[in-house]
């Protein structure tokens, strides 16, 4: 009998502090209605004192596990997608872990930007199906307002912070509707480093660093790259386009949201949009979207959601989900 990952609980976490556009175009020289045509982008959240990459993660965590129904204590592998982890080491991913009483299992952080909640995602799938797991926390948390460059009007608008989980449950079944993660395409580019990178790291400056970015080249990647990853997945399921109930794209740009779609000949109205409320979330926008569209009844049980995303290495990856 086959097994699958089955997911039983979303939950996400916010910072308290909102910034809209207006209040960004007191400090840098931009305009609201030059991020909104670009973008898509209103506003973001943004972290204050005494919130952290964790602290998001934990609260985004236990709103996962409440609406699961069960106890943390049974969650036996944690994996916490993160670009600004709380320290170098350890992982983001062991302080969740003792905050939920969790303790014993696995954990650990996985990076790979803006993808790496759908690198956790895999990473989760593989270990709970070939039974090194029972119970998965799978989350994508960041603070990327503290990487940022607030000088540079280019890239300071697109970010804010946040974080987003679900629970991952394996079970047996053969049954071709039944539910679980149908599968999951990944990928990466290491040609691409320096056009989305930060500018620092332990064992070069000693420093954090700033994110550096160049637009343009990332948004052409960006559609191209995600078209293709699309199609693979579906490819590899035997599910077309049009059956697909909903996707849940990485919430970057509204433009590469809608060229991803355009491309493959999605209905608009089918794509989870966020981008408006929380901004690039970094590894948090997939799991913050999906849980807003779960909460908000959009997302029901049985139906086919795709998840995707690209992000700085390049890394890119989808995963077809049915609910």
């Amino acid at each position: 009998m086959g097994r699958r990952s089955v997911l039983i609980g979303t939950g996400s976490g916010l910072p308290a502090r909102v910034v809209s556009n207006a209040e960004l175009a007191q400090q840098v020289d931009t305009t609201d209605e030059w991020i909104v045509e670009r973008t898509g982008i209103r506003q973001r959240y943004i972290a204050g004192e005494g919130e952290t990459t964790a602290t998001l993660a934990i609260i985004a965590a236990r709103n996962a596990v409440a609406a699961a129904g069960i106890e943390p204590s049974s969650i036996d592998l944690i994996i916490l997608a993160t670009a600004t982890p709380d320290q170098t080491f350890p992982a983001s991913a062991t302080i969740v872990q003792e905050a939920l009483g969790a303790c014993g299992g696995i954990a650990f952080d996985v990076a790979a930007v803006c993808s790496g909640f759908l690198y956790a995602l895999g990473v989760a799938d593989s270990m709970l199906r070939t039974g090194m797991a029972r119970r998965a926390l799978v989350i994508g948390a960041e603070t990327f307002s503290r990487i940022l460059d607030w000088e540079d009007r280019t890239t300071c608008v697109l970010f804010g912070d946040g974080a987003g989980a679900i629970v991952l449950e394996a079970r047996d079944s053969d049954a071709p509707d039944a539910p679980g993660v149908l599968a999951t395409r990944l990928h990466a580019d290491g040609t691409h480093n320096q056009l989305l990178f930060v500018d620092g790291g332990p064992s070069t400056t000693g420093t954090v660093g700033k994110v550096r970015m160049k637009g343009k080249e990332v948004f052409r990647h960006a559609v191209t790259n995600l078209a293709d990853v699309l199609r693979e997945v579906l490819e590899e399921t035997g599910i077309t386009a049009d059956q697909l109930d909903w996707v849940v794209p990485h919430q970057a740009n509204k433009r590469i949201l809608d060229g991803t779609a355009k491309k493959l000949g999605l209905a608009p109205e089918k794509v989870v949009i966020t981008v408006d409320q929380h901004a690039n979330t970094s590894a948090a926008s997939v799991p913050l979207a999906l849980d807003v569209a779960v909460r908000d009844g959009r997302i029901k049980p049985g139906q086919l959601v795709m998840l995707e995303a690209m992000g700085g290495g390049f890394t890119w990856g989808a995963s077809l989900i049915r609910v």
